[in-house]
């Protein structure tokens, strides 16, 4: 099959379908027939980077505008119609009876009739067991740049001299925290500096002022562990006890 001269541009980079048998052209225009088909080839790009210099079809990257939820992950909201005619049957969508055949908005999300419902029944182990303490403070933190502005030269600063700066106002669960000094700002002078934990810069800006970083040791944590080595420790430190004398019983003498 020969296509015309005028209409031989228009085929570069077209895969020309042979199994018709005519092809009709009309200018600038090629129309293939019934049967007849043109395909275009996709474009290719070279990918930088790799030694064999592979190609990849631009339809395959993965792009801005080419991103959408997958297939069946958003359904489309079927609207309840009214009657027969709404084609959803008599009921249309809303069951027999009950509360959620009734009109208005409905129970809230979660509401179970009464019963305790899900989220609350979950999960099993609450508060504390639950990992409730996780996000709770640790330490009251004071930085070093606060301290520069309270306090003087020689000074000893502890929980207790911060509070009677009233630079803490402590009560509830934060009374029972220890005291944890940060690096952030400069120290000028030496201070003596009582405290729980200090981070690393903390401890070098005040040393390197002359001053003294003191850790005060802190209650350790009752594990069931710790409580079988310290009750092993407390035995073994024990002194031993003489062992008590056997009772002397007389032999029955046979006659």
């Amino acid at each position: 099959m020969a296509l015309h001269a005028p209409c031989a541009h228009l085929t570069s980079g077209l895969q020309v379908n042979r199994s018709s048998s005519s092809v009709f052209a009309t200018g600038r225009q090629l129309r293939p027939a019934t049967r007849f088909s043109l395909k275009r080839k996709a474009p290719h790009a070279t990918v930088a980077g790799t030694a064999t210099g592979a190609t990849k079809e631009f339809a395959d990257r993965f792009r801005l505008n080419n991103l959408s939820p997958q297939k069946g992950a958003r359904r489309q909201e079927k609207r309840k119609g009214r009657g027969y005619g709404s084609g959803q049957g008599g009921t249309c969508g809303f069951g027999m009876r009950g509360q959620k055949a009734r009109s208005g908005s409905g129970v809230r999300h979660g509401f179970e009739g009464g019963q305790t419902p899900l989220f609350r029944r979950l999960p099993k182990l609450k508060g504390i067991a639950g990992g409730m303490s996780a996000g709770l403070p640790k330490y009251i933190t004071v930085n070093l740049s606060t301290l520069s502005k309270k306090f003087s030269d020689g000074e000893e600063v502890s929980v207790e001299s911060l509070t009677q700066k009233r630079m803490l106002n402590l009560s509830g669960r934060e009374a029972k925290l220890p005291l944890k000094v940060l690096g952030d700002g400069d120290l000028a002078f030496k201070l003596t500096i009582k405290a729980a934990k200090f981070s690393t810069s903390a401890k070098e800006k005040i040393q390197a002022a002359g001053g003294e970083a003191v850790e005060i040791p802190q209650k350790a944590k009752w594990t069931r562990a710790l409580h079988k080595r310290k009750v092993a420790a407390a035995a073994a430190a024990a002194p031993k006890k003489a062992p008590a004398p056997k009772p002397i019983t007389k032999k029955a003498v046979k006659q």
